[in-house]
């Protein structure tokens, strides 16, 4: 049998995923890269109690087909904010320097799966640039009020009541044993996840503050104000959609994913047994839906 070794490296070397780094107005953002540098863009937004380590199984399955980014937004993961610079932790910041990070790399339209706190940041992208995005995963990226559980409401009394105590009441959302829960809670069999993810999430929020992580959880109130934008924007454009939940989620629930056919009629929704972190659970699941909904909706 005849093989050529160098056909075999460069469609092993497609989906390699590369760890990179790119200074942008003043935050030093980390990024997984992999896939053919001409292929459509699919843009991975984590969120809280997470970085782009939550889709290191993803992006190889993504890569055959599709260039893929994901970055870590700025309080996560590797990603920092260079000494000395002024950085307040918003959602406004956030979606502001991820949008100048893909203006930086050159990408001109790309498909989002956005997660958690991903989504507020992808939705301002949305807002902003609506003919950059070809199409939208959402995996509990929710859009919608009724999409927040009962869970929300010491958050919600602090964004009604920002003082010292209210604030200083959300402090155990940032506990190990609290991180621990969210990726456990709703969750059939905990075997399947492994003990890094949270290790690591609580590691980077030791790394770089605390603080970050609470000014981020007093600023989402912000995130629902912008709601009717947002809804404009799926009513105007009706960008290709798939809200795929884990249904036993304790922060959004199932209503959030069904609430998506409102404004979007040809929204498709689809629901996992499993909790917040579906991809830690349901990934190989997760990754066939994707690609079969992207191969029909973004075209090379």
């Amino acid at each position: 049998m005849n093989i050529t070794p160098s056909l075999f490296a460069a469609a092993d070397n497609t989906a390699q995923v590369h760890h990179r780094a790119m200074e942008v107005q003043g935050v030093n953002i980390f990024y997984r890269e992999a896939g053919p540098v001409e292929a459509p863009v699919v843009l991975l937004l984590h969120g809280f109690g997470a970085s782009s380590y939550m889709f290191r199984n993803l992006i190889p399955q993504l890569a055959g087909k599709y260039h893929v980014i994901a970055p870590d937004l700025p309080g996560f993961g590797q990603t920092s904010v260079v000494p000395g610079t002024p950085f307040a932790y918003t959602f406004d910041n956030l979606a502001t320097v991820i949008d100048a990070f893909t203006v930086a790399k050159g990408v001109e339209r790309y498909a989002m799966y956005v997660f958690d706190y991903g989504a507020p940041v992808g939705w301002r992208l949305a807002v902003k640039n609506p003919q950059k995005v070809t199409a939208i995963v959402s995996q509990n990226g929710n859009a919608y009020e009724e999409g927040l559980s009962e869970g929300w409401a010491d958050m919600r009394k602090a964004w009604a009541e920002p003082t010292a105590a209210n604030r200083e009441a959300l402090r155990r959302f940032n506990t190990l044993d609290m991180t621990k829960w969210q990726y456990t809670e709703g969750v059939r069999d905990a075997s399947l996840i492994a003990p890094e993810t949270w290790q690591l999430a609580h590691a980077a929020i030791e790394r770089i503050g605390v603080e970050v992580q609470m000014d981020l959880l007093l600023d989402y109130g912000q995130n629902i104000k912008q709601y009717g934008r947002l809804h404009e924007f799926f009513r105007s454009h009706q960008p290709p959609t798939l809200a795929i939940w884990g249904k036993n989620d304790p922060f959004f629930v199932p209503a959030g994913a069904e609430a998506f056919k409102r404004d979007n009629p040809k929204a498709e929704v689809r629901f996992l047994d499993t909790g917040h972190f579906a991809i830690e659970t349901h990934g190989d699941e997760i990754a066939t839906q994707m690609l079969e909904f992207l191969d029909r909706h973004v075209k090379p």
